[in-house]
């Protein structure tokens, strides 16, 4: 058996990936906006602030315009290094030049306050402008395609600096036997074959490589399950599936 390496603050990177799954951050008296329930440990002088916090009004004026999401988000400020992860998701960082990236809110997991993230006109999404660095999640790998492009809604992770998608439907499945059950039944689910999103102009789209969209998540809540202090969870006790509105409307975009 090998033997594990241990870190600590010097040997831990800084703003780089420590593993496919955990990216640290390094804070040097400066801020991150940061999604609830993504960091994993820090070391250092570290403080985090919800969004509408006063001292932070004239950050939150120039770099976050989103509403629906800011009950999600926080600030973190200080000296020290930062571990952020989710779920053994694979988590990676992006740099975006003077550019404008779409993305899946539930899979940005925090960004520079040098951009301005705004809510995206696509339910589901939000939107990054300006140049620094952001940490997103995936399932699977990020592969990087340019348009024309049609993609699975669900491989799909965002889009930069090309228009929003429209949705497209395969025509033979439309006027076919199992549209025609569809239509009259609702039954079946869209997949892939049947149902697509279009790109079309210059850009790049950033897919996923699986089909399997990361499961919706609590945050800014104690989770009721095993193992965490005032949870309450038991063993076997069923998870919290995706069903109010607002999970669909910020998550997926259904």
């Amino acid at each position: 058996m090998s033997t594990p390496v241990v870190l600590d603050p010097t040997t831990l990177p800084s703003d780089d990936n420590v593993n496919s799954y955990t990216f640290c951050v390094e804070l040097k008296g400066s801020r991150w906006f940061l999604q609830k329930g993504k960091m994993i440990a820090y070391y250092g002088q570290i403080q985090f602030d919800g969004i509408g916090h006063g001292r932070f009004e004239r950050l939150v004026r120039s770099s976050f315009h989103s509403p629906l999401h800011a009950s999600d988000w926080v600030v973190a400020e200080g000296s020290g290094k930062m571990l952020l992860a989710d779920r053994a998701f694979d988590v990676n960082s992006f740099d975006l030049e003077d550019g404008n990236l779409t993305i899946r809110s539930g899979n940005l997991l925090a960004y520079q306050p040098t951009m301005a993230l705004k809510q995206s006109i696509v339910p589901g999404f939000v939107t990054l402008i300006g140049t620094g660095k952001f940490v997103a999640a995936s399932n699977g790998p990020v592969v990087f395609m340019e348009p024309p492009l049609r993609v699975d809604p669900q491989a799909l992770v965002g889009w930069a600096d090309c228009p929003s998608p429209c949705h497209h439907y395969d025509h033979g499945y439309m006027t076919g036997v199992m549209g025609g059950i569809r239509s009259l039944t609702g039954i079946g689910g869209t997949s892939g074959e049947e149902h697509q999103f279009e790109f079309v102009g210059a850009g790049t789209v950033l897919l996923q490589s699986s089909e399997a969209l990361m499961a919706e998540q609590a945050a800014g809540a104690v989770p009721n399950e095993p193992g965490v202090p005032g949870g309450g969870g038991q063993p076997g006790s069923a998870p919290r599936m995706p069903g109010q509105l607002g999970d669909l409307q910020r998550r997926f975009g259904w």
